[in-house]
């Protein structure tokens, strides 16, 4: 036999000089009773006649005949339970339907196929032990070869890939942070002094009165500012100067609130002041100006994280992934020092910040009142932030990557799959699977801020409060003041008149309420009771008056008698 020539239909065998077989072999195809050869080894290589189309034909034909079995895990919206019983996919005794549900079913439809679903009983994704160094969830049914396809939010990873096939990618996505919104914060009740800082308006009070107090002392020392208070009277004993003090702060509080004064200076040097003056409050008051409705308008927020920076150089919030994801591979096996910092945190944080679901994760930051964020796959927190309101996605994809159907390693089913996922990708079908999971079903609750009506910037109470406070408290202080230099008059007219504070009171009060008057008299009249009594008492006093002067005539006339008859005696006694 070794000096035989073999002629068989796999090829030829022979034997040579040293007894070694030398020999060719073809590769043949035997299906439904026919034989094709579609290929030869020459002892050197495996040369294929069959062009990958061909291939790929033959295998389409091969798979229409099968039952793939497809496993999964239940997460929203890729695989979720139906709302009726006549809806979706069963899986086991129940439906469910999503994404991943409709994908396989536009795969099937493309591809003339049938699959049938089941559920991973670990519900895991699939991670590496790296003690045991075994798989579990998606990967290990594939491994264990109990099922052909994996499909769910499964992410290609590297560490995945090594161990089984992909698919090309049926959605593009990255790790963003998933966090609550900021909530509005209502204006302060005097919003209306934002537009300059606190130390910009102790500099413009302390400007205000350091100017007037110049008016005051350069006025007093220019000698122009000395005029003649009453210009009939060419030659005055004294002379006046209008800036005092309170009319030099009154000058420049005028030119502050853009009112002008009566009060003009006349000398350069107080002129030059005022005109510095001036030129400030212009600036100041146009900026003011210009800021006050940017600031009246413009909503604030409270104070929050803008990007994965931002959250790792804080301690207040608390921050977390699925344990075993992966996302949490990500930030496990990343060489940036940012990342490695992040995931560090993340493991020293006690209690855990790590969840089992995304579902878990999105619960915690809603009940987290801003404290926890969560890190997860920009396109489950899109679906997130469609259904709930007081969640959004912070900052830029932290990387990009995609979801993929996985199939066991080496699997020939691989490259007709990615043609199918590409066929839908070109003809729009995968764009609008996410429009109706996303969006249509039970999405679309959120508006953008965009769309708010455009009466959201006109000015509230609470906006311009401040400003109805300010002229509230001078009114009141005004009020005040009124008040006190009505009675300091009252007592001044009754001592004037000589009247009793009480009758200067109603005399005072009955001008007020006589609102037609447009005249006042220079001395209040007296009452007939007033009069009375003071006539009284003049009478009284004119009485005291007689009775005086006749007791001190009476007296002088004792006086004028008794010199009479001193003066006689003398003049007897001279005779003699």
């Amino acid at each position: 036999m070794r000096k035989q020539d073999l002629e068989k239909k796999t090829g030829l065998m022979t034997f040579d000089k040293t007894k070694q077989r030398q020999f060719q072999l073809k590769v043949m195809n035997i299906q439904a009773g026919s034989e094709t050869t579609v290929g030869e080894w020459n002892g050197k290589e495996l040369v294929i006649n069959r062009n990958e189309k061909e291939i790929n034909n033959t295998l389409t034909e091969a798979a229409q005949n099968k039952v793939f079995k497809v496993t999964t895990r239940i997460g929203p919206p890729y695989v979720m339970a139906a709302e009726g019983d006549t809806k979706g996919r069963q899986i086991g005794d129940k439906m469910y339907q999503g994404y991943c549900i409709d994908l396989i079913s536009k795969i099937e439809e493309f591809l003339k196929i049938k699959c049938e679903f089941e559920l991973v009983p670990d519900k895991q994704y699939g991670a590496l032990n790296p003690q045991t160094h075994q798989w579990n969830g998606l990967v290990k049914q594939l491994l264990e070869l109990k099922a052909d396809f994996a499909i769910c939010d499964l992410t290609i990873t590297s560490e995945r890939q090594s161990a089984v096939d992909f698919t090309a990618p049926f959605m593009n996505l990255g790790i963003s942070i998933l966090f609550s919104k900021p909530s509005k914060v209502p204006p302060k009740l005097f919003a209306f002094m934002d537009p300059l800082s606190t130390e910009v308006w102790m500099y413009m009070a302390t400007a205000y009165l350091i100017v007037s107090l110049m008016l005051f002392f350069q006025a007093r020392i220019a000698p122009g500012e000395w005029v003649n208070p009453h210009p009939c009277n060419p030659n005055p004993d004294e002379l006046e100067n209008n800036f005092t003090l309170m009319n030099s702060m009154w000058l420049t509080m005028g030119s502050l609130m853009q009112q002008g004064s009566d009060i003009l200076p006349r000398t350069p040097s107080i002129r030059m002041v005022a005109g510095i003056w001036w030129f400030f409050v212009l600036i100041m008051v146009s900026s003011y100006t210009a800021n006050l409705a940017a600031f009246l308008t413009a909503v604030k927020m409270e104070d929050s994280i803008n990007d994965v920076e931002d959250l790792a150089k804080q301690t207040k919030i608390s921050y977390g992934a699925v344990k075993g994801g992966a996302t949490y591979s990500f930030f496990k096996n990343s060489n940036t020092s940012l990342y490695q910092r992040i995931f560090n945190s993340m493991t020293d944080t006690k209690p855990t910040v790590f969840t089992s679901t995304n579902e878990e994760g999105v619960d915690r930051v809603i009940k987290g009142k801003r404290k926890y964020a969560f890190f997860m796959e920009s396109t489950t927190i899109e679906y997130q932030v469609e259904r709930h309101c007081e969640l959004q996605m912070v900052g830029t994809l932290l990387d990009n990557k995609g979801y993929g159907i996985a199939m066991p390693p080496n699997s020939p089913y691989r490259t007709m799959i990615s043609t199918a996922i590409l066929h839908l990708q070109e003809k729009g079908d995968l764009q609008q699977l996410k429009q109706k999971w996303w969006k249509d079903m039970g999405g679309g609750k959120c508006s953008d801020d965009s769309d708010e009506p455009t009466n959201s910037n006109e000015l509230g109470m609470p906006h311009v409060g401040g400003v109805f406070l300010v002229l509230m408290l001078g009114c009141i202080i005004s009020t005040l003041i009124a008040v006190i230099e009505f009675l300091w008059n009252i007592r001044k007219v009754a001592v004037e008149e000589k009247i009793t504070l009480f009758e200067a009171f109603i005399k005072e009060i009955k001008f007020v309420i006589n609102i037609w008057a447009v005249t006042k008299p220079v001395k209040v009249e007296r009452s007939n009771k007033s009069a009375s009594i003071q006539n009284r008492s003049s009478s009284k006093s004119d009485s005291i008056n007689i009775s005086s002067t006749s007791s001190l005539n009476r007296v002088n006339l004792r006086d004028t008698i008794n010199i009479d008859k001193m003066n006689t005696h003398e003049e007897v006694l001279n005779v003699h």
